[in-house]
Order: structure tokens, then C-alpha cells, then sequence
């Protein structure tokens, strides 16, 4: 097992700048190298983003290294309840224990598929739903039911993601940063967040807003305009914006509305009954 991650950075983007040359015949180093990476993935002990002094940084060598396990794993046959299943990635929980289930503190309804390298953090519950590889979710949260939780995607602590929420996946281009959503946010169901967007600590965003990297987010109060980025502690709801000729369609936006305050938290704040 590797423990100096430099040395596992350096086979990693050494065996990228090959990866043609890669198979599933392919042994040695590369392969002790990204099965450890996903192991420490799956665990929580490496992640593909990160919060730092100076905010957050991806980590795009782990990116890689996901990447680089679709061309060294080969398909195998998968064993999911009644449907069977052909796929390079096994599922995260296929061999665990009533004793790991309980140590891990983790409460997984039936229909849940988790993908192995994903990290669900104690005390976060997981419905029917769908997490890919690479992805964090933290401790307390609650992925509801439908929802759809993208490679590499980082969730933080007591969120509650709502039902049918999508979040988008980030595992091409390597440069491109994850979908990150911090602390405390409620995500209201029926929402799509894509293309790396940042949603800060605290923020409630309403049911059926659809956010990418070119939605204009609207300050109602200011009339600012800005990409990409919904600061902490937003309550934000879909909206329009008229166009200056009255002939043309009105485009879709995000509207951030006030900050948070008592009434709204009360209307969103986590179920502890449900943890």
C-alpha cells in the first residue's frame, strides 16, 4: 500500500501521458497505484476536491486516476437483487456486513446504488438513489429519494438533497472542477446543478431551479449579475429575465432573493428523527 501521495501523483500523471498503452492485462505499479487511489476514495481519506486556506482545489491527478480504472478493469458480471448488471466498477456496499453497515453509522434504503470510490461520511442516510464514483458526501445528510449524485461531486455536512435532484457529473474535461455544495444547504427538489457550480455554506436553493456554469444569478435586491457561484447563505428560486425587445423570449434565471433567515431555516432544517 502506498503512502507517499506525491509518489502516487507521479505514477499517476506518468501512466495518463501512456494511457493508450494501458489494458486490463496492464500489472505492476499503475495498477497498485489507482486501486489504492480508490480505495482511499472510497474511504474518505483522499478527495477529488478540497477546502483549503485559500478555498477550494481540485485534485485533477484523482480524476485521472478514476478515469485511468476504466481502461484497466475489464467488465464482470454484477449481481444487483434481481437485475443483473455488466460494468467495470463494482458497487460499494456488494460485500459489506450487517457489522459494517453498523460500524460505518450510514443508513442505506433499498435501491440506493453507490458506486465503489464514492465516500459516505457517518450519520448521512441515503435513499433510492444514485451516487458515482469519486463523489463525497458528508456526515448528516440525506440524499432523497431519485436523485442523481455525479462522478466527483462534493457534498458537505447536513444537507439535505432533495427528491429528483441531479447533480452533474465532472469526471471530462481533467481540468474542470467538480460541483461543489458546502455545509448546511438545502437543495429543493426537482433542481439541477451542473458544470462546476459552487453553492455556499447555508444556502436554500427552491424547488425546480436548473443551474450551469452560463445561468445569470440575480441579486434581486442589487440587480448584480454573476456566474457560477451562489454565495453563502442565499435563498435562491428560479426567475426570467425580460428582454429588451419586447419580441424576443425572456431567459431563464436565477433569482437569489434575500439571505437566510429564522423562517426560512425553520421550513428547511434537517429531520433529526430521520437521522
Amino acid at each position: 500500500m502506498f503512502k507517499d501521495r506525491s509518489h502516487l501523483e507521479e505514477v499517476i500523471e506518468k501512466a495518463w501521458e501512456e494511457r493508450q498503452t494501458l489494458s486490463s492485462s496492464t500489472t505492476g505499479e499503475i495498477r497498485e497505484a489507482v486501486r489504492e487511489i480508490l480505495f482511499e476514495l472510497d474511504r474518505g481519506d483522499l478527495r477529488v476536491a478540497e477546502k483549503r486556506q485559500d478555498g477550494w482545489v481540485t485534485n485533477a491527478w484523482v480524476k485521472k486516476a478514476i478515469l485511468l480504472s476504466f481502461r484497466l478493469n475489464d467488465c464482470f458480471m454484477m449481481d444487483f437483487h434481481l437485475t443483473p448488471a455488466f460494468d467495470k466498477m463494482p458497487l460499494k456496499f456488494e460485500e459489506w456486513s450487517e457489522d459494517q453497515f453498523r460500524e460505518s453509522e450510514i443508513r442505506v434504503v433499498p435501491g440506493a446504488i453507490v458506486r465503489h470510490s464514492a465516500y459516505i461520511a457517518p450519520g448521512a442516510i441515503i435513499m433510492p438513489s444514485f451516487i458515482n464514483v469519486g463523489s463525497y458526501i458528508d456526515s448528516g445528510t440525506m440524499i432523497d429519494s431519485a436523485v442523481r449524485i455525479g462522478s466527483c461531486a462534493q457534498i458537505g455536512k447536513n444537507c439535505h438533497i432533495s427528491d429528483n435532484v441531479g447533480i452533474g457529473g465532472v469526471l471530462e474535461p481533467i481540468q474542470a472542477d467538480p460541483v461543489i455544495i458546502e455545509d448546511n444547504c438545502f437543495i429543493g427538489a426537482s433542481s439541477t446543478i451542473v458544470e462546476g457550480v459552487f453553492i455556499g455554506e447555508g444556502s436554500v436553493l427552491g424547488a425546480g431551479l436548473i443551474l450551469t456554469a452560463s445561468t445569470k444569478i440575480v441579486s434581486r435586491e442589487t440587480l448584480a449579475i454573476s456566474y457560477g457561484k451562489i454565495p453563502p447563505y442565499s435563498v435562491v428560486v428560479p426567475g426570467v429575465l425580460p428582454d429588451k425587445n419586447p419580441l424576443k423570449p425572456s431567459l431563464q434565471c436565477a433569482v437569489v432573493v434575500k439571505q437566510v433567515d429564522e423562517k426560512t431555516r425553520s421550513k428547511t432544517s434537517i429531520n433529526e428523527l430521520l437521522r
